[in-house]
C-alpha cells in the first residue's frame, strides 16, 4: 500500500521525531517517559543482551532503571531513513554515536566529566506503528558496529 506524498511527509516526520525523543529520554534518565514511547508489548533488542529482547514496557523500564544514576550519556543520532510500509507502520534506520561519562556529585564542578572509553558507534532499527492517534515504537533493534580507538 502506498501513501500520498503529504501523508508520507507526516509519517516520516513523526517517526524521526519519535526516535529522537526516545534517545533524549534515555539521556535525561526519564525512563517512564522513554517507555511511554513504546507499545505495550514492544520488543527491545539491546546490543549487550545476546539477542534476547526485553518484552513490554515494564521490562524496558526495569532494565533502564538499573543504570547507575551517576552515568551521563549522550546519543548523537544521524542518517535517519524512514521506509513507510503502510499508513500505520514504518521502519526507521538510524546511526548513533554514544558517549558516556560519570557525573561529578559535587555542586560546583571545576571541570567537566571525562568521556569514558570506548565511544561506541551503532545503529537503530525501529518499527513504528500508529496506535490510537500516536506513533509508538513496536520494536527496536540496537547494535554496535564499531568503536573509536583510544
Amino acid at each position: 500500500m502506498s501513501v500520498g506524498p503529504q501523508l508520507a511527509l507526516l509519517i516520516e516526520s513523526a517517526c524521526k521525531r519519535l526516535v529522537l525523543e526516545s534517545l533524549f529520554r534515555v539521556d535525561q534518565q526519564d525512563y517512564a517517559g522513554l517507555t511511554a514511547l513504546f507499545t505495550e508489548q514492544a520488543r527491545l533488542y539491546r546490543p549487550t543482551a545476546g539477542g534476547h529482547p526485553l518484552v513490554g514496557r515494564q521490562a524496558i523500564f526495569d532494565a533502564y532503571a538499573q543504570r547507575p544514576g551517576e552515568r551521563i550519556s549522550r546519543h548523537l543520532c544521524s542518517n535517519q531513513r524512514v521506509d513507510i510500509d503502510t499508513a500505520k507502520r514504518a521502519r526507521v534506520h538510524s546511526y548513533a554515536q554514544v558517549f558516556s561519562a560519570l557525573a561529578d556529585s559535587r555542586e560546583e564542578v571545576s571541570a567537566l566529566p571525562q568521556v569514558q572509553s570506548p565511544v561506541m558507534i551503532g545503529e537503530f532499527e525501529d518499527i513504528c506503528v500508529l496506535e490510537q492517534g500516536s506513533w509508538l515504537i513496536a520494536e527496536r533493534r540496537a547494535r554496535f558496529v564499531m568503536q573509536l580507538a583510544n
